[in-house]
This record gives structure tokens, C-alpha cells and sequence, in this order.
């Protein structure tokens, strides 16, 4: 295994750790976009994976805090009524066991309209149980590589041959793509689109904290993930998440990221006796247009095998796509294959979604014109600030730091040359077209991207600097 960080140390390790049989944006929406075999199969091998999950610890005695425990998808108000009885229909189609009803039996502290309630389904500690699961592997023989960038994946003759940072290379008869988004450039990235979204641990005052379970919340267009969460030092915390929108692009109704943060605490504090908070972090996550992942080889005569499009389902689909990749390797048939397969027909249904995902991308592109830029001198940017300006003829990305000092590297993406625009909140550039990261000074962190975006010379930025103090002077 080809780990380019550390194990855990990505989106999973920053995972609130809920696992359910359900999907992140409501099982009636796959309802509306496939057909009544596909449903079923995504609930059963979604609950198939919980299982497995919990098999594992239990093999392993991994101490991860595994618990089971309920499910709730609750409308606050009245106008989320029709959506919990579209879901309790799709749930029920599915073959799931699920209740819904008023208010009574909802362990929260504010009051609520209606809930679906769902039994069995499970939590723990997603860092712990990967690292673990890790060592695990490595125990049986699995060679684990830590800090090794792979850079390509080619095929030939039969063969993979995996190449990294450092120059080595790794021959297989298989090779998986458990990244994320694939590296490199591929047709499914047109499929899929990238989206963070927000998280804060809160303590309460009151040291009252909900009981074991999963709570998602509907107010209006709005979504929350709550749960409750005890380290292993015995602190507790209330883990709120929400706010998603597109990488690198303006929210909705928000100056940037950091007034996302701002509305989760709001949220958290109008319905908690919130004393403070204690983490905030942002996470990543892909959706295909038709809500399932893809999972399985990269086209038919492909030994490289992908895994994308979770959304914020991972942990479980996770699981899941080693099930079915394992089976795929070792010549077993599989029943529940086929609806995740990469070559899958995108359903008519799922046409408009996948218009939208394209046509936004094109749009990010068509905004990429010489003169649009963010700043016309170094100095229009402030201490914490990161801003694109134009370098010798060349756009690039330049923040300056709390100290005053300027980091200045390209702003073209170096997936497919899309700009990069400033995420403020967690002082990333991020890509808007396919969702690539990087840190300011040019570190790719993740997406889609294989390269660092390059650092411009600092004697090129210094000769740009003493003209604008020229300029100013004149």
C-alpha cells in the first residue's frame, strides 16, 4: 500500500464516524433516479459493509468505540413533513425497518416537528479504527508505505506499474485507486462533483450531552449531522457538520467559508447551551449525478481498479468497494456489482444533475480571462490574506501570512489548468473545476492533481514589488 501522508490523516480521519444504511442526501432521492432492484441492493450492501466493519473490530479487538445505535432524519418544522415521508416510502421500498412519527422519542433539546427513526445502525472513532485496521494488515503481511507519492499508474502488457515521487516503481497484476477522486485525468471526474463541507465540536455547559445515536436535521433548505463524542481522555463534545458547497467556489448567500462557520455556530448555539468550541474542520467528499459511487475496474479490459463518488457516505462505501473489488479479483460473482459499476448507464434522470455539474466547471473556466484577477499590487494583500495577481504576464497565487511574508506559486491547477481561488477558513488554494488542494505554498493535499502547484522565483517577485513601490513613489 502507497500511503502519500499517513494513514487515517485524511478526509476519513476527519470523519464524524457514522455509518448507515441510508445515504447522505436521502435514499429517496436514488429512488428517483433508479429502479426499485438498484434501491434495494444499495440498502443491502450499504448494511452488508456496516457488518463487515463491525466483523473486523471484533476480529481485531480494535477499541475504536464501535457502537450501534439509532438513526434519526428529523424535520424540525412542518415543511419537512413531505420529505420524511418520501424517505420512510424509500426506506421502506428498500426493505429497511424504519419508524416515523412526531417528536415524541427524540432525544434532543429543542423542539422538533417529525422523525424517521432507523434501528442497528453504528458509530465509532473512524482514526482509530483505520490505523488499527492498518497495523492490523501490516501484521499479515501487507507492506505499508507512509510519505510515497505515486505520481502515475500505466498498463502494459498485462501489468501495472505504479511509479512514485521518489522514482520507484511498483509492478502488480491489480492496482486500486483508493484516493478520493482518481489521480490523473479521467472521464468519471466529469461525473462527479467536489464539495466541502463544515464541522465544529462544541462543549455544553450543562456537561448534558445527547445520547449515543446519529441526528440529522432539516430547517428549510438547511442540513445538520449531530452526534455526540467522547475522546479518550473522557472529554465530551457535541459534533456538528453541515454548510456544503462546491471546492473553491463563493458559497451560496456567503462571503467565503469562514461565514460558514460562523452559521454552524449560530445553529449549534440557538438549540445548545454551548460553553465552547473547541475543534472546526473542513472536510471533502465527491457525489456522481445519480447519487452512487463508482466502483470496479476503470473501463473493461482494466486491471486498475477506482473507488469514488462516496459522497459523505465513506466509511461505508468504503468498506464497501474493498468487498466488491476483492470479489472482482479473485473471479466471484457479486449481485450487487452492477450498480455500482464505473460503466454504468447514467439513468435520464440523472442527466440534468450531470449537465449542471459540466456546465458549472465550463463556467469556471470561461472565468479565467488574463485580467481576472484579485489583486493589481502585492500590497493590496493583507496578513492572512490570499489573493491571484498577475506575475510577470503570469496569474499566480500569492498569501501572505500573519508575519507579513508573501508565498507565491502558480494559480493554474495542475489537473486540467483551471484556476485556483483562496478557501480563507482553512487558508488552502482550492480548484473549482475537479476539487484539487493545495497548501500556500504550492503542496498539493488532494483531489485529482498529482503535481505541486510550481513556486515563482523570489527574485521574480521582488523586482514585480520594487516596480509597484516605484510606481507609488511616482
Amino acid at each position: 500500500m502507497l500511503e502519500a501522508l499517513r494513514v487515517g490523516q485524511g478526509t476519513t480521519g476527519y470523519s464524524t464516524g457514522n455509518l448507515y444504511a441510508t445515504v447522505d442526501r436521502r435514499l429517496d432521492r436514488v429512488r428517483s433516479k433508479v429502479d426499485k432492484e438498484t434501491l434495494k441492493i444499495v440498502a443491502d450492501s450499504r448494511s452488508a459493509a456496516i457488518d463487515r466493519i463491525e466483523s473486523l473490530i471484533a476480529e481485531h479487538a480494535i477499541a475504536c468505540d464501535f457502537r450501534r445505535v439509532p438513526f434519526f432524519h428529523i424535520a424540525e418544522t412542518a415543511d419537512g413533513e413531505k420529505a420524511l415521508k418520501d424517505e420512510f416510502a424509500a426506506c421502506t421500498e428498500a426493505g429497511l425497518r424504519v419508524s416515523l412519527g412526531g417528536p415524541q422519542g427524540v432525544p434532543l433539546p429543542f423542539p422538533v416537528h417529525s422523525a424517521l427513526r432507523l434501528e442497528g445502525q453504528a458509530q465509532l472513532n473512524p482514526l482509530a479504527y483505520t490505523c488499527a485496521l492498518a497495523g492490523a494488515t501490516a501484521a499479515a503481511g501487507c507492506r505499508i508505505h507512509e510519505g510515497t507519492k505515486a505520481i502515475s499508474v500505466d498498463e502494459e502488457d498485462g501489468q501495472c506499474i505504479v511509479t512514485t515521487e521518489s522514482g520507484h516503481t511498483v509492478r502488480a497484476r491489480h492496482v486500486l485507486m483508493a484516493t478520493h477522486s482518481p489521480k490523473g485525468i479521467m472521464f468519471v471526474q466529469t461525473l462527479l462533483g467536489p464539495y466541502r463541507e463544515y464541522a465544529l465540536a462544541a462543549t455544553l455547559a450543562s456537561g448534558t450531552y445527547p445520547p449515543p445515536g446519529t441526528f440529522w436535521t432539516m430547517t428549510g433548505e438547511q442540513r445538520h449531522s449531530l452526534r455526540h463524542y467522547r475522546n479518550e481522555a473522557g472529554e465530551d463534545f457535541l459534533l456538528c457538520l453541515g454548510e456544503p458547497h462546491k471546492v473553491g467556489q463563493k458559497p451560496d448567500d456567503a462571503e467565503s467559508n469562514v461565514e460558514l462557520f460562523t452559521r454552524l455556530e449560530t445553529y449549534l448555539r440557538e438549540r445548545f447551551d454551548v460553553a465552547s468550541i473547541a475543534y472546526r474542520w473542513g472536510a471533502q467528499h465527491y457525489r456522481s449525478a445519480d447519487g452512487l459511487p463508482y466502483i470496479g475496474p476503470r473501463d473493461d479490459d482494466s486491471h486498475v481498479h477506482i473507488a469514488t463518488g462516496f459522497a459523505t457516505d465513506g466509511l461505508v462505501y468504503g468498506t464497501l468497494a474493498a468487498m466488491l473489488v476483492t470479489d472482482h479479483i479473485v473471479g466471484r460473482d457479486n449481485p450487487w456489482a452492477h450498480a455500482y459499476r464505473f460503466g454504468r448507464r447514467t439513468p435520464i434522470k440523472s442527466a440534468a444533475a450531470w449537465i449542471k455539474e459540466n456546465a458549472n466547471v465550463a463556467w469556471q473556466y470561461l472565468k479565467d480571462l488574463p485580467s481576472n484577477v484579485d489583486a493589481d499590487h502585492f500590497a493590496d494583500i493583507g496578513p492572512g490574506e490570499g489573493k491571484t495577481i498577475l506575475v510577470d504576464g503570469s496569474k499566480c497565487a500569492a498569501f501572505r501570512d500573519d508575519n507579513g511574508a508573501l508565498s507565491v506559486v502558480s494559480a493554474v491547477c495542475t489537473h486540467m489548468a483551471c484556476i485556483v481561488a483562496f478557501n480563507p477558513g482553512e487558508r488552502t488554494w482550492d480548484c473549482p473545476c475537479h476539487g484539487s488542494r493545495f497548501r500556500t505554498d504550492g503542496t498539493v493535499i488532494e483531489g485529482p492533481a498529482i503535481n505541486d502547484l510550481p513556486s515563482v522565483s523570489v527574485s521574480i517577485v521582488a523586482e514585480q514589488i520594487a516596480k509597484e513601490g516605484e510606481k507609488e513613489n511616482t
